[in-house]
């Protein structure tokens, strides 16, 4: 299958070992991968914020370059941001013509777990981690995408990894985009529960779908002193 890789802004600008290795996974699976340079932001900050008609302009911007696309499906190493092309129809609501076509694209556009799991049908990519991890549900993916069984089936089958359940796995990080800039002690309080569960977990790495959430965890355990390791599900999967 070829399919087209909608990388993020944050992966293209600050974790771009995600990007390198979501490519690496779809590849081993044996899908034909491009990348269209052209693409930017999937319009979520401006949309949750409230600018509705900024939003508007880049959601445009995001439909018309992928509609030039042949590629079967548009695989996201993201819930948040695949969630938002999913929204965009709202945007549209009073346009007949972009509201079909932002139906049209949304239903293209998948999660990267969600696409190996209900589309390809592949529960083992091969790889291989050894020690012990755990899972985060990130916000979107969960309660936008309905993900949750996707990826923890991914990661049971991670060769040489222990997968240990995270207690609250599915209570957020405190990220919430422009929430934790606007209210950081809020913020930061939400997040400590969050790395008071990871660390009675005892593990050596808590996974993720959302380089988002895994910036604010991993920053706080750095900050902690903390040895474990924030990592996305696409690094995961392309270990070997």
């Amino acid at each position: 299958m070829k399919v087209s890789l909608f990388v993020t802004c944050l992966v293209d600008q600050m974790w771009t070992s995600i990007g390198v290795s979501s490519v690496e996974v779809l590849r081993r699976v044996g899908c034909e991968v491009e990348f269209d340079k052209r693409q930017t932001c999937c319009a979520q900050p401006a949309f949750n914020t409230g600018y509705r008609e900024e939003a508007r302009q880049v959601a445009r911007r995001f439909i018309s370059i992928f509609e030039e696309s042949d590629a079967e499906a548009i695989v996201s190493p993201s819930g948040s941001c695949t969630a938002m092309v999913h929204h965009y129809a709202e945007l549209f609501a009073d346009d007949r013509a972009w509201f079909e076509r932002a139906k049209a694209i949304a239903a293209k556009t998948h999660e990267l777990s969600s696409f190996l799991i209900r589309v390809l049908k592949v529960e083992n990519v091969g790889a291989s981690w050894n020690g012990r991890l755990t899972w985060h549900d990130a916000c979107h993916g969960l309660r936008d995408l309905n993900i949750k069984s996707e990826p923890r089936t991914l990661i049971r089958n991670v060769r040489g990894a222990e997968f240990v359940e995270l207690e609250h796995a599915d209570a957020c990080c405190g990220f919430g985009g422009t929430f934790s800039v606007k209210y950081p002690e809020i913020s930061v309080a939400i997040l400590d529960q969050k790395i008071e569960a990871i660390e009675r977990a005892g593990v050596q790495a808590v996974v993720s779908g959302d380089a988002s959430c895994l910036m604010q965890i991993g920053g706080r355990l750095s900050r902690k002193g903390s040895k474990v390791r924030a990592m996305h599900l696409a690094e995961l999967l392309a270990s070997r």
